[in-house]
């Protein structure tokens, strides 16, 4: 990348230095300093043609175009999942993985009230906001724990592949490490997610039970063999394995769980908009442990009224 060289007049002041226009005078003189002075604090300026990139959309004639296809040939005529897998991988996808990306999107569309993504949707809108605030909460809540597993497990299983090395030692060096293995483990599934059988089985049906599906597999056999116990290949591991073997780069990965979960956020904000009142719930004694101090009187030294 390349910067021009600029010249800025600052005007110093008692508590900070602020940019001036040339045109007026100021007092005390203003002085002039170049950009590698600026640099010096870590402010760069570009060149003024440098432009905004993208391949995926444009306007001709005031017509929106995506990935080179007109937008009204694509509407009536694409689904919805075809249409997000356009925009995602700059093609039209086949029958085969058309059905497979509508599978993925279903299988995390919802998953009741208790995910933090789902309890943040809701108390924010409980708190008077409106249903686009909600859902943005319900999204940032969307974490290592809950939805960005995902991403974590496509690189691993992406670098795992690449690398060719024995899955044994792979998963060895994770536990020895006492490291989780992402995409495996669930709070409530301990033989076996429903979702990830579901998955594989409609994985092998269209074609995309290939080298990372079969590497996801032998994780979960080898962590079994050298852990003595059954953590399950849960539905991100599934759905990072399908993914990676339908070519998608695994910093995708969190952008799935999201296209998939939010239409259950906006399910969720809209209920709360439209049967509950604002600020209408509250944890009772029961529902949450005090770990404070027990009730104590300020110090005298420390009253003033």
């Amino acid at each position: 990348m390349f910067f021009g060289l600029i010249s800025y007049r600052i005007t110093l002041c008692p508590s900070f230095a602020s940019l001036h226009a040339a045109s007026e005078p100021a007092s005390p003189p203003p002085i002039t300093i170049t950009l590698s002075f600026i640099s010096e604090f870590n402010i760069i300026f570009p060149m003024a043609e440098k432009k905004w990139r993208t391949a995926i959309s444009t306007h001709i004639n005031h017509e929106p175009y995506i990935r080179g296809y007109r937008l009204l040939d694509l509407v009536g005529n694409l689904t919805f999942s075809e249409a997000i897998y356009l925009l995602l991988k700059g093609e039209l996808p086949s029958e085969a993985e058309a059905k497979m990306m509508d599978a993925i999107f279903v299988s995390v569309i919802e998953h009741s009230i208790a995910p933090p993504s789902v309890i943040a949707t809701r108390a924010v809108i409980s708190g008077g906001n409106s249903l686009n605030v909600g859902v943005g909460a319900g999204v940032l809540a969307f974490g290592s724990a809950h939805g960005g597993a995902l991403e974590d497990a496509m690189r691993f299983m992406q670098e795992g592949v690449k690398s060719q090395r024995p899955v044994e030692e792979i998963v060895k060096e994770y536990l020895s490490q006492k490291k989780p293995i992402p995409g495996y483990g669930h709070r409530y599934y301990k033989e076996y997610d429903p979702r990830t059988r579901r998955l594989f089985e409609l994985a092998e049906k269209y074609g995309f039970c290939k080298e990372h599906c079969e590497f996801a597999k032998k994780v979960e056999e080898e962590i079994y063999k050298q852990k003595g116990k059954r953590i399950v290949l849960n539905v991100d591991g599934a759905i990072a394995a399908i993914t990676s073997d339908m070519g998608f780069d695994w910093r995708l990965g969190k952008g799935f769980f999201i296209i998939g979960r939010v239409p259950g956020l906006v399910a969720h904000a809209y209920e709360e908009l439209t049967q509950e009142k604002p600020f209408s719930k509250r944890l009772s004694e029961e529902e949450y442990e005090y770990t404070g101090v027990e009730p104590r009187e300020l110090p005298e030294d420390k009253k003033k009224v």
